[in-house]
């Protein structure tokens, strides 16, 4: 169940939740390949993990050409994992139409056609593992709410359809500081961690660690499939 020579795809791994699955992945003595769409942020993680069993490309996942084109010349391997997606503020009547189904699009259908383009490629006995999302609410996190809950039926209908041959499951976290919020100033940043803090029963926000430990063991727990795992400190139950 260790994920010794083993092969795994991550798709947006070239920072937050998916760089840190590819560096305990390739702690693991996995061999790694990420996707990412900035070709900075691929060679500096290159140059990081210079020694490791580390390869990457810059790729457009939500080209359904450009992905074609990569998965035709790319050999098969045991792990997808994808962090595809983003998050939104504000509920259905604070934003556009457009706004909420871009949220959608981008968490969903981006995925979906992921999986349709990436499942010929995924060996025998090898797993998906989609980035799922609790806390929020519809009327604060309108698109975001639905995407999330549009990935989990994802992975409750894929998981019998792979079935045997693939294990689909999920990595549910809460408001994390990642890489998706490289945008805000240090001050906005430091609150909304306060503000998730507070909310969270465990009274603190999760490290990008303890994320990225919940994909490994997707990948690894050979008897998990149809499953979203949440990791948010409670906030699911509170």
């Amino acid at each position: 169940m260790d994920l010794t020579k083993q092969t795994i795809l991550v798709v947006g791994g070239t920072s937050g939740f998916g760089r840190e699955v590819a560096k305990q992945a390739l702690a693991q003595g996995a061999t790694v390949h990420v996707l990412g769409q900035n070709q900075a942020r691929l060679q500096a993680m290159l140059k990081d993990f210079s020694a490791a069993k580390l390869t990457g490309s810059v790729v457009d996942a939500t080209d359904k050409q450009a992905l074609t084109h990569f998965f035709a010349n790319f050999k098969a391997y045991d792990h997808l994992v994808s962090t595809l997606g983003g998050a939104m503020a504000g509920g259905f009547m604070a934003n556009s139409v457009d706004q909420v189904r871009q949220t959608i699009e981008a968490k969903f259908f981006t995925n979906l056609q992921l999986i349709k383009l990436a499942q010929p490629t995924i060996k025998a006995n090898g797993s998906i593992t989609l980035t799922s999302g609790t806390g929020g609410h519809p009327a604060t996190a309108s698109g975001a709410i639905i995407g999330n809950q549009a990935i989990n039926t994802l992975v409750a209908g894929l998981a019998v359809e792979l079935a045997p041959n693939i294990r689909v499951n999920a990595v549910a976290p809460t408001w994390t500081p990642t890489g998706l919020w490289r945008g805000l100033t240090p001050e906005a940043l430091a609150k909304q961690t306060q503000q998730a803090a507070a909310a969270t029963p465990l009274k603190r926000v999760a490290t990008i660690a303890e994320v990225a430990s919940a994909y490994l063991y997707l990948m690894q727990n050979q008897f998990i499939t149809g499953q979203v795992l949440n990791v948010d400190g409670g906030v699911s139950v509170s």
